[in-house]
């Protein structure tokens, strides 16, 4: 049997902050997450930034402007005129840097790999606020639950003190069993006061991703089931293996960009010379290429040095992989034991626990027991209803983290 109390018990037992919090429901918490977070909204802008720098990538750089004084003469009879030789000219040019195409459409594929980059950092940070958003759902909604069950239990042996003192006060009883009943209450009050603790810490959780000032949980918790084969076939989608991909792929476009040094870049320049009038100005044209020459010294280093980090870069990936698959397989075990722990104190436990409530209060009625004795059983059943909530609750935990970590990416 599930414990699931309803809400007007809840609001009516719970504290009075709480009682009157914002009821936020296990998808809604999600959503809300989404809506106001720092974090994504910085990666966000990483995304816009890697977009504007991509526009430049593959443009030409500046041109130079050039100008000064050529051919003026040091020596002899017309020493620093300039007028007096044909040469001497004070010339203005612009010149044009033409990179290879090659090295241009690498600079390209480096700025794209930045951008995919920045896209599957966003991924990675949206799944760990949903993860982090749900667990703190999860955490508060049994909180609350788990009160409502404490208060319950303790009204109901409350109940019962005004029977064991009288049986006190006629001799019917011992007065150390008074004693006794306080005990069975105080360790329930100290679940609860445990319990508050818990719910405290989830709600400023979840009030941290939501934005919401008090929220309560409300609503139906989220399925404890998980579906291992479908979500072992998503691994390879899983957005740290596609970091890893989008890194390879940036060590990838590396290379592209050392080995583009191998090719000649090129350069377009226009002087303009102005001379004396009487020997007339000039106008120049020039072309340049580079000469990439011992490569086995300059560009050949480069090139491996790159391959070798693209090749970390598979390795790495590979690595993440292996690492992602044991720590799935660890969680669906960590779930599967939580899971049957929660299933046997449910079908097991719990129903001995009730008959022997029902026993003890037969056998009182037959004046074969001692009121204690009931008090017991009961203080023993309500503790574990607390437990059977805190395994359903730890299964259920698990069970989101799993589906939302490994699963497909919401929208």
């Amino acid at each position: 049997m599930k414990w699931f109390i309803g809400g007007a018990l809840v609001a009516a037992l719970l504290p009075t902050q709480i009682a009157f919090a914002q009821p936020l429901e296990y998808e809604e918490a999600l959503r809300a997450a989404r809506e106001d977070q720092p974090l994504l909204r910085a990666g966000e802008m990483r995304i816009r930034g890697s977009r504007e720098a991509s526009e430049s990538a593959d443009a030409l750089p500046d041109p130079i402007l050039r100008g000064g004084i050529a051919n003026l003469p040091v020596t002899g009879p017309v020493a620093f005129e300039l007028d007096r030789q044909l040469p001497t000219q004070i010339s203005v040019g612009i010149e044009q840097p033409i990179p290879n195409l090659a090295r241009r459409r690498a600079r390209l594929g480096v700025a794209s790999s930045d951008i995919r980059i920045a896209e599957v950092r966003l991924g990675v940070a949206e799944r760990r606020i949903d993860v982090a958003t749900a667990v703190a759902w999860v955490e508060l909604y049994y909180a609350q639950q788990k009160i409502a069950l404490a208060h319950t239990a303790l009204s109901d042996l409350r109940r019962l003190l005004p029977v064991a003192n009288a049986a006190v006060a006629s001799g019917s009883a011992r007065p150390a069993e008074s004693l006794a009943i306080r005990r069975e209450l105080l360790a329930i009050e100290d679940a609860v006061t445990r319990i508050e603790a818990e719910q405290d810490t989830a709600q400023a959780a979840l009030a941290s991703f939501t934005s919401i000032t008090a929220p309560s949980a409300s609503g139906s918790p989220p399925t404890f089931e998980v579906d291992r084969q479908a979500l072992l076939n998503l691994l390879e989608l899983n957005p740290e293996i596609q970091l890893a991909d989008a890194e390879s792929g940036r060590a990838d476009a590396g290379v592209d960009l050392a080995r583009s040094t191998l090719r000649p870049d090129f350069g377009v320049s226009v002087n303009y010379g102005r001379r004396d009038p009487g020997f007339g100005d000039a106008v120049s044209v020039m072309g340049s290429v580079t000469l990439p020459i011992f490569t086995g010294r300059r560009q050949q280093p480069r090139i491996r040095a790159a391959e070798a980090g693209a090749a970390a870069a598979q390795a790495e990936r590979a690595d993440r992989l292996r690492a992602l698959r044991v720590q799935f397989e660890t969680d669906m075990a960590a779930w599967q034991s939580a899971q049957r722990q929660w299933e046997r104190a449910r079908d097991e436990l719990l129903p001995l626990a009730r008959s022997r409530v029902e026993f003890e209060t037969a056998s009182f009625a037959a004046e074969r027991a001692d009121l204690i004795d009931v008090i017991s059983a009961k203080a023993d059943l309500a503790l574990l209803d607390l437990e059977i909530l805190e395994r359903e609750a730890a299964t259920v935990e698990m069970a989101v983290k799993i589906r939302l970590y490994y699963g497909e990416a919401r929208r």
